[in-house]
């Protein structure tokens, strides 16, 4: 075991959940946008309990770790930035930026994050 590899996974699967509690998004859209882990390894990683991660999570959760960023960036009050994913939005076909994240691929996390990119 790469302990390197293990306070990474912890320390980004943290933050995540923190993030997914901030964004009051429930557990089973946290388990879509993680890329549909199966539930025995979600409540482990929920309760810390993570060696490594695969470099799809890891993807993923840094999309969302940069939307948290650029959110904070664009908009002075975290309130408004939360309500942002939850607003339509003509640049994801009338869905929200959260929605649109739902759809289940790391494509869609990527197009909103490069969204935000280009809003700075």
């Amino acid at each position: 075991m790469n302990l390197k590899s293990t306070e990474t996974a912890k320390i980004a699967l943290k933050t995540y959940f923190n993030i997914m509690k901030e964004w009051d998004v429930s557990e089973s859209k946290q388990l879509i946008l993680l890329g549909r882990p199966d539930e025995f390894t979600f409540e482990r990683w929920k309760r810390g309990s993570v060696t490594t991660l695969t470099s799809d999570v890891l993807e993923r959760i840094s999309y969302v770790l940069g939307i948290y960023k650029n959110l904070g960036i664009l908009f002075s009050q975290r309130a408004q930035a939360n309500e942002w994913l939850n607003k339509p939005n003509e640049a994801f076909n009338g869905s929200t930026a959260l929605n649109f994240m739902l759809l289940g691929t790391i494509a869609n996390l990527r197009e909103v994050r490069y969204y935000l990119d280009a809003q700075l």
